[in-house]
C-alpha cells in the first residue's frame, strides 16, 4: 500500500511537477500514472481543477448446492472516473478504455457537461492544506488472497455447506454456500497536486442452511470475512453455526401485541448504526433530511453510549489512507457519553454547513463525492450479552429484520422482524411474522444496556444492545 503527497500547485495554477511530468502511453500503467496523466490532461484543456480516481479489480466466487459446485466466476474489472470544475461548474465522465485515445475522450466528456451544467456556489476541491495520507502500513491487503488456489476455495464452500448439512438430521436443505475473494487497488489524483494509491483485498466465506420440522422449514445464514484467509473462522465451524441458527428457527411463533425491551443482535444492531450513520451524514444534515439536524451539542442517548467513525484501524473494512477527496482517514467520535458532537463531513457538505471536512468523502468512479463511513461503531459494553439477557422478565431477541420502514427525516422506525421469545432471562421459542415499531430518537435515548461482543465484519458494527421498549406486534 502506498499513499504518496505531493507539492500543492502554485498560485499560477499549473500543476505540481509531479502530475505535470506524468504520462501514460498504455492502457497498462499503473493506477497513479493513469490518475495523473487524466488530471494533467484536464487542466490543459481549460479544467478549473480536476481529479481522477482509478479502480482495478480482481474478484473470485465459487458457489455450491447441496454438495455440488454450481457457479464458479472469476472476473477482472479496470477503469477511471474525471470529475472536472470549470468555475463553479462541474462535469464528470467515466471509462474502462485507458489509453491516451481513451483518456483524451474521458476529459472531452467530463468538459462537455461541465459547460452545460449549472453553477452551484458550493463546489471546489479541500483546500490544499487539508492534503495527505497516512503513513505506514494499514494492513489492508495480503498477497496470501491472490495466491490461494481455485480447488481450496471451492473446497472451503463444500466444507462449509457439509458441516451444515451434518449437524443435524433436520438439515434437509441447503440454499448454498459461497466463497468469495477480492484483490484490487485504487488510486486517486487531483490538480492540487496530491497522488496517492492503496491495495486491499478480502476473502469470505458463507453458509445458508434449511431445517425443516413439522413439515414447516426455516432458511437462516452465517458468515466469516477478512483480509486476509488466516483470519477466517474455520468452514467448519461456519457451517455448523449456520445450522444452529436455522435450527432455532424451527416452531417459530407469533406474538400478541405488546410493548418489551427488544435485545438487538450484532448483526440487527450494526443496521441500526446504519441509520445513525445516515442521520449524521453532512449530506442529511445541510438537506434538512435527518431527524438529527437540529440536536448538535445536545444529549441523544444515555452516558454509556460513544459512537466513533474510525478510518484509521489497521486491518478494518472502513480503514484506507485517505478519503476520496485526499483528505488523510482519521477519527472522529460522533456521539460521545451521549451527547452529539460532531457530524461526518466531506468538503461539500462542510461547505455547505460552515465546517471543516472530517475525512469522509466517498464516491463510485464517477460524479461529485458524497459522504461515506471510515468504521462507524458503537463502542463497546463491559457485560457479557447473557448477562443483558437474565435481566430481561419479557422481551424479544431480534436475529433477523426485513424491509427498509425506517425514515431518516423524522426517525420513524417500522420493520418486520424475527428472533427468539425472552422470558424470564432466557430463550423461550422462536418467533417469526412480527413488526417491531418506534422511533429513531426514542430507541436511541432508549439504549439501557450494551455488551461487550464488538466484532469487526463490515466497516458498521455494533456489540448486542437492548432498547429499553419498542411496540411488538404480532397476533
Amino acid at each position: 500500500m502506498t499513499g504518496t503527497e505531493f507539492p500543492h500547485r502554485n498560485t499560477t495554477g499549473s500543476a505540481s511537477p509531479a502530475v505535470a511530468e506524468s504520462r501514460c502511453p498504455s492502457p497498462n500503467c499503473p493506477p497513479p500514472d493513469i490518475a495523473a496523466r487524466a488530471v494533467r490532461l484536464a487542466m490543459e484543456r481549460g479544467a478549473t481543477d480536476a481529479e481522477c480516481t482509478v479502480s482495478e479489480g480482481d474478484e473470485f466466487t465459487a458457489h455450491v448446492r447441496m454438495r455440488s459446485l454450481e457457479t464458479l466466476k472469476e472476473a477482472g474489472s479496470r477503469a477511471a472516473g474525471l470529475r472536472v470544475l470549470v468555475g463553479k461548474r462541474s462535469g464528470s465522465s467515466y471509462t474502462s478504455d485507458l489509453s491516451e485515445e481513451g483518456l483524451r475522450n474521458l476529459v472531452a466528456s467530463a468538459l462537455e457537461i461541465a459547460a452545460i451544467s449549472t453553477e452551484d456556489p458550493s463546489a471546489g476541491m479541500p483546500d490544499a492544506a487539508e492534503l495527505g495520507a497516512l503513513a505506514g502500513d494499514l494492513a489492508l491487503y495480503s498477497d496470501d488472497v491472490a495466491r490461494l488456489e481455485t480447488a481450496w476455495k471451492i473446497r472451503q464452500a463444500m466444507d462449509g455447506e457439509e458441516a451444515a448439512l451434518a449437524t443435524d438430521a433436520r438439515i434437509v436443505n441447503s440454499e448454498g454456500a459461497s466463497f468469495d475473494s477480492y484483490t484490487g487497488s485504487r488510486a486517486f489524483a487531483n490538480s492540487l497536486g496530491f497522488l496517492g494509491a492503496y491495495r486491499t483485498s478480502n476473502c469470505s466465506l458463507s453458509v445458508t442452511p434449511v431445517a425443516r420440522e413439522n413439515g414447516k422449514q426455516e432458511r437462516d445464514n452465517w458468515y466469516t470475512v477478512a483480509r486476509t484467509p488466516a483470519a477466517l473462522e474455520p468452514a467448519v465451524e461456519v457451517g455448523r453455526r449456520a445450522a444452529e441458527r436455522a435450527l432455532l428457527r424451527l416452531g417459530a411463533r407469533k406474538v400478541a401485541t405488546t410493548r418489551v425491551p427488544v435485545v438487538f443482535d450484532p448483526e440487527t444492531a450494526r443496521t441500526l448504526l446504519g441509520h445513525v450513520f445516515e442521520a449524521v451524514s453532512g449530506d442529511s444534515v445541510w438537506r434538512h433530511a435527518s431527524f438529527l439536524a437540529d440536536k448538535l451539542g445536545e444529549r441523544i442517548a444515555p452516558e454509556h453510549v460513544t459512537i466513533v467513525d474510525d478510518g484509521t484501524i489497521p486491518g478494518l473494512f472502513g480503514t484506507s489512507p485517505f478519503d476520496d477527496e485526499g483528505v488523510p482517514s482519521r477519527r472522529t467520535v460522533v456521539v460521545e457519553r451521549g451527547v452529539l458532537k460532531r457530524w461526518l463531513l466531506n468538503s461539500y457538505a462542510a461547505r455547505k454547513l460552515g465546517l471543516k471536512t472530517t475525512g469522509n468523502a466517498a464516491r463510485g468512479l464517477t460524479g461529485n463525492a458524497g459522504v461515506g463511513r471510515g468504521n462507524f461503531f458503537l463502542e463497546a459494553g463491559e457485560a457479557a450479552p447473557a448477562d443483558l439477557l437474565r435481566a430481561i422478565r419479557q422481551g424479544l431477541y431480534v436475529t433477523e429484520l426485513i424491509g427498509q420502514g425506517v425514515n431518516i427525516v423524522n426517525g420513524d422506525y417500522s420493520r418486520g422482524a424475527a428472533g427468539l421469545w425472552i422470558e424470564n432471562g432466557e430463550f423461550a421459542y422462536p418467533v417469526s411474522e412480527i413488526t417491531i415499531a418506534s422511533n429513531l430518537a426514542w430507541m436511541l435515548s432508549g439504549i439501557s444496556a450494551v455488551a461487550n461482543d464488538l466484532r469487526f465484519r463490515g466497516p458498521t458494527a455494533s456489540p448486542t444492545l437492548v432498547i429499553e421498549e419498542m411496540t411488538v406486534s404480532g397476533q
